[in-house]
């Protein structure tokens, strides 16, 4: 499990207290034990194949099991422990609170919290490295996972308040475009609809925060398009803000896990407060191609 959560033997050594040559002796005696390579050792750094992989998903079952059993005389907890992952937009808006509820409902809840964008997330939840994570709704959705939406959150031209311009065209053609990190899947969204309506931009300016972007735009240096957030205030001062597009775009955040996830429960519980914290009980549910 540390190597895989570190990513080399290195770094798994210092993590669990070993010399490398020492975890990799361990690693060999494991696989000999097994009777398996757990490991593909033409790259550099090695990494886990499909048989490691399923030993780290196991070996994590185990460990979950164990922090259950510890927590399971407590008769106010649920004691167990919730991988989760996050888009940033959603670290820095609605999560935070939606954790404090839940925490506070459930005393015993522990919580490891990673941040990321949505595809890497994704992947995170497909090989076992997360049980859940919010993420953008995806294209596709792969056979082994299911997809749970609790918002939509229309998207939004942001420009500097002397802007010159009204429309969001007019505003997004007056100044240097501001673009979220291409590889997001909010950021396909928004390319292919300025390709679709014909609007050009200039971009100057590429950046993975959300709250960068708005004191970005909101200090003069272009205008942007980014989603609004369910928060008490989800632009700064100095910004005007219009829709884009008419009716305005949306994208819909939601939950994505394993179809075989044993924290079921867990993430109902989470599901569940975060539609009342965004008050999107009704948000529309697409059926997903899968892939």
């Amino acid at each position: 499990m540390a190597i895989a959560d570190q990513r080399t033997f290195a770094a798994a050594a210092q993590v669990v207290g070993l010399t490398q040559s020492a975890v990799s002796l361990q690693i060999k005696a494991l696989e000999s034990e097994l009777g398996v390579i757990l490991f593909d050792r033409t790259r550099r750094p090695p990494v886990l194949n499909a048989d490691g992989r399923a030993l780290v998903d196991r070996a994590r079952e185990i460990i979950d099991l164990a922090d259950q059993l510890t927590q399971s005389f407590r008769p106010d907890s649920m004691g167990s422990v919730l991988a989760l992952g996050a888009i940033p937009t959603t670290l820095t808006g609605v999560l935070p609170a939606t954790l404090g509820r839940l925490c506070r409902k459930m005393s015993g809840l522990r919580i490891r919290l990673s941040g990321g964008l949505s595809h890497e997330l994704e992947r995170r939840v497909h090989v076992g490295d997360l049980d859940v994570a919010l993420v953008t709704e995806p294209e596709y959705l792969q056979p082994t996972l299911t997809w749970r939406p609790f918002a939509a959150e229309p998207l939004m031209v942001i420009a500097p308040e002397g802007c010159e311009g009204e429309t969001d065209e007019e505003l997004l053609t007056a100044m240097p475009f501001i673009r979220f990190k291409r590889f997001a899947w909010a950021s396909r969204i928004i390319d292919s609809h300025l390709r679709e309506r014909g609007i050009s931009v200039d971009p100057m300016i590429e950046i993975d925060s959300l709250d960068g972007i708005n004191m970005l735009v909101a200090n003069g240096l272009g205008v942007s398009i980014v989603p609004r957030r369910h928060v008490d205030e989800p632009f700064p001062e100095g910004v005007r803000v219009v829709p884009f597009g008419t009716p305005p775009i949306v994208r819909t955040i939601g939950l994505i896990e394993r179809s075989d996830t044993t924290k079921s429960m867990l993430t109902s519980a989470l599901h569940e407060e975060l539609v009342g914290m965004c008050g999107d009980p009704g948000v529309s549910v697409k059926k997903r191609r899968k892939r």
